[in-house]
């Protein structure tokens, strides 16, 4: 006797533990349209990536950047000497020293020359060739001037100069090593950084500029495909992402993005209703005033206006009332 009083017992904490009155906070389960999303490798890159070049051949003696650094335009990167072009500097300087004292001797010859002219003890044929050799060597001068100016410009262009604002990605040569003119000193990355990915070909059609892209780092954020290159190149369609505040500190490294490719019907229902004993998932429905817990198998994890939303792969049905207040 005392045994069936037992199983009776039971029997009634367990109806009233499934079949409870329906609470008020419920929702009418319909199919929603989510978007799909394809998984996909990108890699971070810059905008521009222009090198800086040697404009001299000669000996780098100077190497003031090094991979990883950052740079403004117009910062010195290097220096490169050409010796050759110090003993030129040498020789016009030393030109333009005799030229100056060959001036002087005939500015004397013409001032002599006039005062002579005045007594009339030399000719006026005289004074004019004394004019043309001043007139002469005033023009070597200017000439030789011009040509050092040539030349100081040369040792100018010894000093190799950031093409842009940026981080440089490669230096390629070391500081004592001899270098051609037009010879990569070190390439710079700038313009800003962005993601480009490549995506099968078959998913083509399924995504344009503007779309929302999801990136998988640390902290969730979302980018903005930019750019959808028209040429396909091994069977993949590459794009560009914009993303703000992207961490350039390692270009070339590779990025987990989620790329839509197209829309599909689900059953959402807020994760909030969905309890998990024991290892199985289950949801609360309401159902002839009455509430009775239902098995479910869930999906992945979708934000609709801003709640977090679980898609219910089997267990339910549209039109269903989904209890999402389980007090």
């Amino acid at each position: 006797m005392r045994a069936s009083l037992a199983a009776i017992a039971s029997a009634l904490a367990l109806a009233t533990a499934l079949a409870r009155p329906a609470v008020a906070e419920t929702i009418t389960l319909e199919p929603q349209r989510i978007t799909e999303w394809k998984a996909v490798y990108a890699r971070i890159e810059a905008r521009d990536t222009i090198p800086a070049r040697a404009r001299l051949g000669g000996t780098l003696v100077e190497l003031n950047v090094t991979e990883g650094d950052g740079v403004e335009a117009g910062q010195p990167l290097a220096r490169i000497v050409d010796e050759k072009l110090d003993f030129q500097m040498n020789a016009l300087d030393a030109q333009l020293q005799a030229l100056n004292s060959q001036l002087a001797n005939a500015e004397s010859e013409l001032a002599r020359g006039e005062e002579l002219l005045q007594r009339g003890v030399t000719t006026a044929q005289r004074l004019d060739s004394l004019r043309t050799q001043v007139e002469v060597y005033l023009n070597q001068i200017e000439a030789t001037k011009a040509e050092r100016s040539v030349l100081v410009q040369q040792i100018a262009e010894g000093n190799v100069l950031a093409p842009l604002a940026g981080r440089a990605l490669d230096v390629p040569v070391a500081a004592g090593a001899v270098v051609a003119a037009g010879e990569t000193i070190a390439t710079i990355g700038g313009g800003g950084f962005f993601l480009r990915l490549a995506v099968p070909e078959r998913h083509a059609g399924s995504f344009k500029e503007g779309d929302a892209i999801q990136i998988e780092t640390d902290q969730a954020a979302e980018g903005t495909l930019a750019r959808v290159y028209p040429q396909i190149e091994n069977g993949r369609v590459i794009a560009d992402v914009e993303v703000k505040g992207l961490d350039d500190a390692f270009v070339d490294a590779r990025v987990l993005v989620r790329l839509p490719i197209g829309e599909r019907t689900a059953l959402l229902v807020p994760s909030a209703a969905v309890e998990t004993v024991s290892g199985l998932d289950f949801v609360t429905l309401a159902h002839g005033g009455e509430t009775i817990k239902r098995t479910v198998v869930t999906g992945g994890h979708h934000v609709i206006d801003g709640e977090d939303m679980i898609e219910i792969v089997t267990g339910l049905e549209g039109g269903e009332e989904v209890v999402t207040d389980h007090e």
